[in-house]
């Protein structure tokens, strides 16, 4: 029997999820939690074979309880399932460890299967994201910046004030303004204007 724990803030996901893995006589739910803190106690008491982890929820995110979760020499294997599959939010996930990537439209036996996959120790990715990742093994996209600080220039790039990139992504406005002075020291400029003129020279954005 391999043991699953849920990861969403959508109780009607988790409900969903529940529904179609139970249909599965060798997979069990035996937990539930909302956001990242959730997670990370929640692996630790019930230490699941295998984690779904959404990426964005609001009180912390997928990468960062991922992060938490496997930094405590845990066995479960966690694997990302998500409405995301922006190259940053690919990149967050495998770095912070996660054993796979799928989306959310999977269909029912492709998700177990996964867990399945998982379960065994092998690392499962949706295909589309399969293709993202391998293109940015062969010429990454963002060259000297981290996933992270890419993934807030190009906020900055839209307009959006510190504020609402820390809305958008759920990290504070001093973590923003934190990711922005690294980026604006790798890009020898000054303000945010520059820092978005010249990653678009240089071919970051």
């Amino acid at each position: 029997m391999i043991t699953v724990l849920l990861v969403d803030d959508h109780p009607v996901v988790r409900a969903g999820l529940r529904g179609m893995l139970e249909a599965e006589p060798d997979l069990r739910i035996v937990g539930e939690a909302a956001s990242g803190p959730e997670a990370v106690t929640a692996a630790a008491a019930l230490t699941p074979d295998v984690i779904l982890m959404d990426l964005r929820m609001p009180g912390g995110d997928g990468a960062t309880a991922t992060e938490k979760i496997l930094s405590r020499a845990s066995r479960s294997r966690i694997v990302v399932l998500t409405t995301y599959e922006t190259d940053a939010d690919i990149l967050r996930a495998v770095e912070a460890g996660a054993s796979g990537y799928l989306l959310k439209d999977a269909a029912p036996a492709e998700l177990a299967n996964a867990v399945r996959a998982a379960a065994r120790g092998e690392t499962v990715l949706a295909p589309a994201v399969a293709g993202r990742l391998l293109r940015q093994v062969r010429q990454p996209v963002q060259p000297g910046l981290s996933a992270r600080e890419a993934e807030v220039l190009r906020l900055v790039a839209r307009g959006l004030t510190n504020g609402d990139i820390g809305r958008e992504l759920h990290i504070s406005e001093a973590t923003v303004k934190t990711h922005l002075l690294r980026v604006f020291s790798k890009l020898d400029v000054d303000d945010r204007t520059a820092a978005v003129t010249t990653a678009m020279a240089r071919g970051l954005l």
